[in-house]
């Protein structure tokens, strides 16, 4: 039986590579979604038929708890059960810090943070029943040292996605293994299309590797993270940025 993965935010950009490949490698896929439907049931549809895999697009709000108990328990009815667990989804309600409130401050915490615990919250104990897990928790160079005040409470969501990923780790240990990620510039549709070509050049030029990222870089590092070969890293945070060179 194949390995189920549960991708929140996994229509489109990171989460959708990350889906694409892992469906590519015969994991079954779920692709949460809240607004994007139409790209994820399209997405949905190309990994049945690409790959033969079993896959489900499910729409919920990760940042509410009835939602994603109700997703989880149709995956539960129609797989079986989450055996992996990508908690990509996120927002960034980038701003002039004068203009920001404390209502887009709560919202954004409450996807990008409460909505990783959540999942985390719902599934964990399948993963421990059966002894094995994983958990990939998907957090931003911008969550270590990337000081942007126009996205201050993204990047206050992202820190604190990486403090949870070492309390789940401890919590979870030994049959549940819990990583992060924290992707530097990726070229996903909302980066390439929210700035100017200017803009771009100046943030390449940040990066030792002189190019963004691709989502796919990160779907890699995923795959790897989620293997038998990685069984021995856990509780860990790997930045994945090219090497960029600092602070934005």
């Amino acid at each position: 039986m194949n390995k189920v993965v549960l991708i929140s935010g996994g229509a489109k950009g990171i989460g959708k590579a990350i889906a694409l490949e892992l469906g590519k490698q015969g994991y079954d896929i779920v692709i949460n979604y809240l607004t994007s439907e139409s790209e994820a049931h399209a997405l949905k549809d190309a990994i049945i038929k690409n790959y033969g895999v079993r896959c489900l697009a499910i729409q919920a709000d990760v940042s509410k708890e009835d939602e994603v108990d109700k997703m989880v328990s149709l995956i539960e009815s129609e797989l079986g059960g989450v055996d992996i667990l990508i908690n990509n989804a996120a927002i960034d309600l980038s701003n002039l810090f004068h203009l920001k409130n404390a209502d887009e401050f709560r919202k954004t915490l409450d996807v990008n943070v409460v909505g990783a615990f959540n999942c985390s919250k719902r599934v964990y104990r399948h993963m421990l029943d059966q002894e094995y897990g994983r958990i990939i928790n998907i957090s931003s160079t911008n969550g270590i040292n990337t000081y942007y005040p126009m996205c201050i409470d993204y990047d206050a969501s992202k820190a604190a996605l990486i403090s949870l990923t070492h309390n789940l780790a401890f919590e979870f240990a030994p049959y549940i293994h819990v990583n992060c990620i924290a992707p530097g510039f990726i070229g996903t549709e909302n980066e390439l299309d929210g700035y100017d070509e200017e803009f771009l050049k100046e943030e390449v030029e940040k990066i030792m590797v002189n190019r963004y990222g691709d989502p796919k870089d990160v779907a890699y590092l995923v795959k790897f993270l989620i293997s038998d070969e990685a069984d021995f890293i856990n509780n860990t945070v790997i930045r994945i940025d090219g090497g960029q060179k600092g602070s934005c």
